[in-house]
């Protein structure tokens, strides 16, 4: 009997889709027969919506191949099945909790179609999945729409940005997080944002809005997951923007000659033209100008009321009871923005306090935030208490080598940032640690003696200032920038450029004197003459003294008359200071960038002299701008807890298992570390193959091969000779069993 049943639904299945192909190839002539289907789907819906959770397995079948059947030819009959997808919205809506699995996702697979279709738009689709994806109990069915709405707001986002599809669903993701701050459901919110984000589907201020909200919320799991999107989601775009340029083209020859040399059918033309078709997509995008995607840390609306808001929430609030991996996530998120934009938070320095000694779990990951919070607005003042405790607490005699390494190593994060919070005393003792024994200490205390002796070497000891910082200090190129202090804006490269047209300049001004010493005809040089023909760029030249063209030469002589108001002090009236003041202030300024137009032959020449900079730079050249990239490094960047305890692995021995780990890297496909001999032997068992006598031969007893060993040392020159040919002649036949032989 169940036989029987089972075999006439697959005729049924079997004969509705075949009248969906005959009604898809001709739908007038089959217009009767969809009437007829129609009807028997309209009367099933209300036989089955009167109870759905009573209905049999045969019903549920039938309704269900019924639904599938409408779905796919209900663009051919539009006025007939106008209601149709309010229908399917009205089940889902009421009856999802009661509804079979294979039904209830064939009903949202059919709006799904629809959507497809052109029936209904992506609003009243997304409208319709969304309430139920964060109401529905069913995990399944959760996946599935989650799977869904992001799949459709990829495909409405496909050929052009949709934005009022994309402004309709943030406002629903901003007003579930704001509706209630305790409830779970926001999580939803922060999923959707991470994966649209990650996908460069959204890439605007209003989604880091979301997630801004997320971040604010009273419950752990959304907090999290906004904390993670603005710590990590820029990262994953790059990660997925990498994978997807990574792909490997299609090779078109390849593909049109297997498509001339096999059959000619009409898959094969397809998967020709579909070749083609990515062919071209490719290079339209290689094409195309790079989108702008700025970070989501550089897209928040009012980062300094954010950032007190998150700290006084999650951090001082004493009633938050987060986890401590969570609150070290909103602290890192915290010291992220006060570091990037930065922000004055002094409350957040002292809140540091009672965290910085070693017994403190993960503090590695405190000090390395609090080098994220460090910039050089903030107040040497509110650091100085926070150098002085780490010192005392992490770094002396008694304390571990690993507990010393970091703790200079956290102290020398700070002071890259700002490096006024050192005292004169603390640092001398502290670089004293570079007469440790332990090589990660040395290296900590090494690499804040290098930064000080680039930064500020004034607070060094002479011994310890070395030869480029000593002649710094005397000539005064060495300066110590003061609290508060900027630099000022300017050209990059523009002092290579200078000294490259100078060094022309001379060239020319040599050859011009070879001529004149052979005794030719000498053609004037102009000075700012170059190689380049810039004359109608030149706006004017300070080496100029002549006094015509109505320009008047004004004199500081008193005997021209009334004294300039500013006269310069004599010789003896300027101190050392203020001629290295002057020395510094002339370098930094570049009479070029003064005193004419750039070219663009000029701007040319001014990115190849960059480029060769950065090469130089990159095989080991010194560069003149390493100050300024020692305070600005890990701008844009995070310090970790990697950064704090990486002194204190150097010199550490490493254990078996991590030897192991670094052994097999870029070696995939091995369960375990293995020699390359132990791999041969393995396959070798596995293929059932035996091992050969000379690895037999080691296995064996020592006094078994002795007797064999003596007679061969004792063999004479003939004997040797005549048993290497026998080997010779064997080996050519194929063995003892002579398997060479044909």
């Amino acid at each position: 009997m169940v036989k029987r049943k089972v075999a006439a639904l697959e005729k049924v299945d079997a004969d509705l889709v075949s009248l969906q192909y005959k009604i898809r190839r001709d739908p007038k002539s089959y217009a009767q027969e969809f009437y007829d289907q129609w009807l028997s789907y309209d009367a099933q819906r209300h036989i089955f919506v009167s109870s759905p959770s009573t209905a049999s397995t045969d019903d549920v079948k039938k309704f269900h191949d019924l639904v599938d059947i409408v779905a796919h030819v209900a663009d051919l009959y539009p006025n007939l099945t106008a209601p149709f997808p309010d229908h399917l919205k009205d089940l889902l809506n009421q009856h999802h909790a009661v509804l079979h699995s294979e039904l209830r996702e064939k009903v949202v697979g059919s709006l799904c179609l629809l959507r497809r279709k052109e029936v209904i738009d992506s609003t009243s689709l997304l409208t319709t999945l969304f309430p139920i994806l964060i109401s529905t109990p069913s995990k399944t069915l959760r996946s599935l729409l989650y799977t869904k709405i992001i799949s459709d707001l990829r495909e409405s986002n496909s050929k052009a940005t949709n934005h009022r599809l994309n402004r309709t669903i943030q406002t629903v993701l901003h007003n579930l997080v704001t509706s209630d701050r305790t409830s779970t459901k926001g999580m939803w919110a922060t999923r959707i944002t991470r994966e649209l984000w990650r996908r460069q589907i959204w890439t605007d201020a209003k989604p880091c809005d979301v997630m801004k909200e997320a971040c604010l919320s009273d419950n752990e799991k959304v907090v999290a997951g906004g904390v993670r999107f603005f710590l990590g989601g820029d990262k994953e775009r790059e990660e997925m923007e990498d994978d997807s340029s990574d792909d490997e083209g299609i090779d078109i020859k390849r593909v049109k000659h297997q498509g001339g040399i096999n059959k000619k059918t009409k898959k094969r033309m397809k998967q020709f033209e579909k070749a083609v078709d990515k062919v071209k997509r490719q290079e339209r995008k290689k094409s195309a100008p790079h989108p702008l995607n700025f970070s989501a840390l550089h897209l928040i609306h009012d980062p300094q009321g954010f950032a007190e808001l998150l700290f006084q929430k999650h951090l001082q609030n004493t009633k938050c009871k987060f986890t401590l991996d969570n609150k070290l996530l909103i602290l890192q998120l915290v010291t992220r923005l006060v570091g990037l934009h930065k922000l004055t938070i002094i409350s957040l320095y002292s809140w540091f306090v009672r965290f910085l000694t070693p017994k403190q779990a993960q503090v590695t990951s405190f000090l390395g935030s609090l080098a994220q919070a460090t910039h050089n607005l903030v107040p040497p003042d509110a650091l100085e208490p926070l150098v002085v405790k780490i010192a005392n607490e992490f770094v002396s005699e008694a304390s571990a080598a690993e507990v010393a390494a970091a703790g200079i190593n956290g102290i020398r994060e700070i002071a890259i940032r700002q490096p006024l919070c050192m005292s004169e005393t603390l640092l001398q003792d502290l670089v004293l640690y570079q007469r440790s024994k332990d090589k990660g200490v040395v290296m900590a205390a090494k690499g804040l003696q290098s930064l000080y002796r680039e930064v500020y070497p004034e607070l060094l000891q002479k011994k310890y200032r070395g030869k480029d910082a000593t002649i710094g200090l005397r000539s005064g190129e060495v300066k110590l920038r003061k609290f508060g202090e900027e630099d000022t804006g300017g050209i990059e490269g523009i002092e290579l450029l200078e000294q490259w047209k100078q060094e022309q300049r001379e060239k020319k001004l040599a050859e011009q004197a070879a001529i004149e010493a052979e005794g030719g005809e000498v053609k004037k040089i102009d000075d700012d003459e170059d190689g380049f023909n810039s004359d109608e760029w030149e706006v004017g030249s300070d080496d100029s003294d002549e006094s015509d063209n109505g320009w008047i030469n004004v004199s500081d002589d008193e005997e021209d008359g009334e004294p300039a108001k500013k006269r310069p002090k004599q010789s003896g009236e300027m101190t050392d200071e203020d001629k290295a003041n002057a020395i510094a202030e002339a370098n930094r300024i570049s009479v070029l960038a003064t005193t004419s137009i750039l070219t663009p032959a000029d701007l040319a020449k001014l990115q190849e002299l960059v480029r060769e900079a950065n090469i130089d730079k990159a095989m080991g050249g010194r560069t003149s701008k390493r100050k300024k990239e020692l305070i600005a490094r890990h701008i844009d960047e995070g310090v970790t807890a990697e950064d704090i305890e990486l002194p204190a692995t150097i010199g550490k021995k490493s254990t078996k298992e991590e030897r192991e780990a670094l052994a097999r890297e870029g070696k995939p496909g091995r369960d375990e570390h293995k020699s390359t001999q132990a791999i041969r032997k393995s396959k070798k068992e596995a293929e059932g193959k035996s091992s050969t006598n000379k690895e037999k031969a080691r296995k064996k007893n020592f006094m078994m091969t002795l007797g064999k060993a003596r007679a061969k040392n004792k063999r004479s020159l003939v004997d040797t000779k005549a048993s290497l040919k026998a080997h010779v002649a064997k080996a050519k036949q194929g063995g003892r069993r002579r398997n060479g032989v044909a």
